[in-house]
């Protein structure tokens, strides 16, 4: 029998106050899904919720990298479901959120992703709807000490002016709360594996673009802590740098014409349209 919604969560070496209040939002939110945890710890990690019976829990017993630990749980339970929701463990959100999402998608059978408005845990928005990147975006952003520079690179790449009240197709959005058609995903084989951490979600979001529409949902919204370890971990900050390397040498570094396509759509669509 083929449930609605399925989910993957993967962990490492993680608290049970971080992610139980993301098994609960998931259990709460959705009558039927069933939950794939997948963990990445050097020892299993214990709960209690993992003995509920819409949850199941692998042991990989190695740190496999966000996608893949991803892909495993996507392998398992995909199959399944009609959609599948990537989680982050730092994620909250209320029982109306899936089944609005669910009901966008099946009415619209065009799109292939969805993503609600992230809130910080203080209900200000992030702002996780962005363009396709440039080695610029990321390293100018980043590195250049300049806040006014910052501010006016951040306020185009990150789509400032995008509408709060309506639907909107746009070019990326964030892997802590993707709904994405079940089949789709795994036709697609699910996440790049060669990413170890970082821009995976860029990579899977971009290309799911390439076969149908990614779309932003701003009328229902969920929590996200969103840690930003790369800005205060060097390691994180490695792993960053290496995912962004190997992202523009598979899609382009200067010269990316579904880059370019995909950004000017959407920022001649914003000059005309979010005033």
């Amino acid at each position: 029998m083929t449930i609605c919604v399925s989910a993957s969560l993967v962990l490492y070496n993680s608290n049970p106050n971080d992610f139980a209040p993301v098994v609960d939002s998931f259990l709460k939110g959705v009558a039927d899904g069933i939950l794939v945890i997948s963990d990445n710890s050097e020892t299993p990690i214990t709960h209690t919720l993992f003995g509920h019976p819409r949850v199941r829990y692998i042991f990989n017993n190695a740190n496999l990298g966000f996608g893949a630990a991803h892909n495993r749980a996507i392998v398992a339970v995909a199959s399944e479901s009609d959609f599948h929701l990537i989680l982050n463990p730092d994620v909250q959100f209320g029982q109306e959120v899936l089944p609005h999402l669910v009901r966008v998608m099946q009415n619209d059978p065009e799109i292939g992703v969805i993503m609600p408005r992230i809130d910080y845990p203080d209900g200000t928005l992030q702002r996780l709807c962005k363009l396709l990147p440039t080695p610029a975006d990321l390293i100018l952003r980043r590195f250049i000490p300049l806040q006014s520079v910052q501010y006016r690179i951040n306020r185009r790449y990150e789509l400032h002016e995008l509408p709060q009240d309506r639907l909107v197709e746009v070019p990326s959005i964030s892997g802590c709360f993707l709904l994405v058609r079940s089949e789709l995903l795994r036709s697609l084989s699910g996440f790049d594996e060669r990413y170890f951490m970082y821009l995976e979600d860029v990579d899977l979001v971009r290309r799911i673009g390439d076969i149908a529409k990614v779309v932003y949902e701003p009328r229902v919204s969920v929590t996200h802590a969103y840690a930003k370890g790369s800005y205060r971990n060097k390691k994180l900050l490695a792993y960053h740098m290496a995912s962004a390397v190997r992202y523009f040498t598979k899609w382009g570094w200067w010269f990316d014409s579904v880059r370019r396509k995909r950004n000017a759509a959407v920022l001649k669509w914003r000059s005309s349209q979010w005033r």
